[in-house]
């Protein structure tokens, strides 16, 4: 039930953050999310309901530490609706300095596309105005293989995907769109990637099994190389705009980029190799070499290693490691011997051909120490090693890749109150709504108000569990965020209340939809000139179908 005046509909959100104009209802992307276990699921349907646990358990970083550094900053970024990163530090660097750099994001034709779809889009051709390389993609492969959807119906929704992303703004001229399944490159690289990737991982990450059709994993291993194709000419930072629940493919295409290397390159301190724990100690235990060493500026393996088991306690040293790795790093420092303790950066033959790793050695300037596999430079910091290593990579065939970023957006909260799904009209507003069809949805939309206009006054709304201040922040107050911060304000303090609200959310959603679709009609030339097809000639039934 919904009352326009100061209904509160839900009395089940979680805490939410602190910032005014960023809201935290969950809801899918067309691929859905999370749950409230957050285990990420790229195919899934339930909703993530608290944010914070992403940062804990799968590393993603917050994005207001990073926003500083970004040049413009969209408003979702500025209203923390994009609220988490990996690795968008290169990014944001190359928009900052004027250079290379690329955003990449994809969308499965299941469905019309709807307001949270814009978030994408938005993102996408935010970059595309800064200087990214910018490119659009229908994931139609994945539609026919994981969802089960007939070629006719993709053809359908992909044309509507193209038509609102270049009606939001995306210039095809200075981009790039494309279908999976009409993309040769894209395929040969993902038959690249695939070599790097085994059925264990399939089954972790995803949780395949041995009812997973083959098509199911292709178009994943397909995925893989969307991310890193805008990389295929020449490796640039690369940003993936997605909901958290697409996370899982992201930390993939890292690995796999990092895989397809010709040179793994890691801090080393002897000719032993360290692992990740390890060398941190070891590096901690080489600082403190004055404690220990004879000859302070030639430290000794042995000498370490003896120190080290005799340390009662690694407090003091300020690394936090388990009693495994203490006993594995003293004795490799122990079968050491007397070789000298040195920093050094350690090349690593991955994939190199003989010729690549022969061209490496003899590019090194400085020091060296050659071995079967690797080679040590002692005269080369990290950044220059690593410039090196992509240097000699791409002179001998190889691709280079810098390993992708992300960027995350919340998800927006369906009309109803639960989740923005395709499949429940009433949760959602298809960027193909007739506009009064919007004014409408928007109308009968659940608030989050109290349950009288008195109480409404007396102790505010609830903004921050409200769907229609969700339509605020995320699209109806634009790049406005004193407008944004207004309506928020308002509502909180008691002075604004529900029927007013949506009267206006739903006067200001009706004319974005007739303005969008205005221009979605101007779009129709553009996209068929394209250089795209948007009419599959592939047969055969889904996955699954007899």
């Amino acid at each position: 039930m919904t009352r326009d005046h100061d209904a509160r509909e839900r009395e089940d959100e979680p805490d939410k953050q602190s910032r005014p104009v960023a809201t935290d209802g969950g809801a899918e992307s067309d691929s859905a999310a999370g749950a409230d276990d957050v285990a990420l699921d790229p195919w899934g349907s339930s909703t993530v309901s608290d944010y914070r646990k992403l940062f804990e358990e799968f590393g993603i970083e917050e994005f207001d530490d990073v926003l500083p550094e970004v040049p413009n900053p969209h408003y979702l970024m500025r209203r923390g609706v994009i609220f988490g990163h990996r690795d968008y530090d290169p990014v944001a660097e190359a928009l900052r300095e004027g250079d290379d750099a690329a955003v990449l994001s994809g969308f499965m034709p299941t469905g019309d596309p709807h307001i949270g779809h814009k978030l994408v889009f938005d993102e996408i051709i935010w970059h595309q105005e800064q200087g990214a390389d910018a490119y659009g993609l229908i994931a139609d492969l994945e539609a026919h293989s994981a969802r089960g959807m007939s070629w006719t119906e993709i053809d359908e929704h992909a044309r509507d995907y193209l038509l609102s992303l270049l009606a939001l703004g995306f210039d095809p001229e200075e981009g790039e769109l494309y279908r999976q399944s009409d993309n040769r490159e894209l395929q040969d690289l993902a038959f690249e990637l695939g070599s790097k990737a085994n059925f264990s991982e399939f089954q972790g990450i995803y949780g395949f099994d041995g009812e997973t059709n083959v098509s199911h994993m292709q178009s994943v291993v397909t995925q893989m190389a969307d991310i890193l194709y805008p990389q295929l000419e020449e490796p640039k930072p690369t940003v993936i705009p997605v909901g958290p629940d697409q996370d899982p493919h992201v930390r993939f295409a890292r690995d796999l980029a990092a895989r397809m290397r010709f040179f793994k390159m890691t801090e080393a301190y002897a000719s032993f190799e360290l692992n990740d724990a390890e060398r941190a100690l070891v590096g901690t235990v080489y600082e403190a070499r004055d404690a220990y060493a004879d000859d302070p500026d030639t430290p000794r393996c042995e000498e370490a290693g003896a120190w080290l088991a005799g340390l009662d306690s690694l407090d003091e040293l300020g690394v936090i490691v388990g009693d495994d790795v203490r006993e594995s790093a003293i004795e490799k420092l122990e079968n050491g011997g007397m070789e000298p303790l040195r920093p050094r950066v350690r090349f690593l033959n991955r994939n190199a051909t003989a010729a690549a790793f022969e061209a490496l050695i003899e590019a090194i300037d400085g020091e060296k120490r050659r071995y079967d596999e690797h080679v040590d430079a002692f005269d080369l910091d990290a950044g220059d090693a690593e410039a090196l290593a992509r240097e000699i990579e791409l002179d001998h065939g190889g691709y280079g890749f810098v390993p992708p970023s992300s960027i995350y957006h919340r998800f927006m909260t369906g009309l109803t109150g639960g989740k923005m799904s395709s499949s429940i009209p009433a949760s959602h507003i298809s960027l193909l709504d007739d506009p009064e069809d919007g004014y409408q949805k928007v109308k009968s939309a659940t608030t989050g108000g109290r349950d009288t206009a008195e109480e409404q006054r007396r102790l505010g709304g609830k903004a921050d569990e409200c769907p229609v201040y969700e339509l605020y922040a995320y699209l109806l107050a634009g790049d406005d965020d004193e407008f944004a911060k207004e309506v928020y304000d308002e509502c909180v303090g008691g002075e604004r209340l529900c029927g007013g609200c949506k009267e206006q959310a739903a006067e200001l959603m009706s004319a974005f939809l007739e303005d969008h679709q205005e221009k979605r009609a101007e779009a129709e030339e553009v996209l068929d000139d394209l250089d795209i097809t948007l009419e599959s000639s592939r047969r055969g039934v889904a996955p699954g179908d007899d």
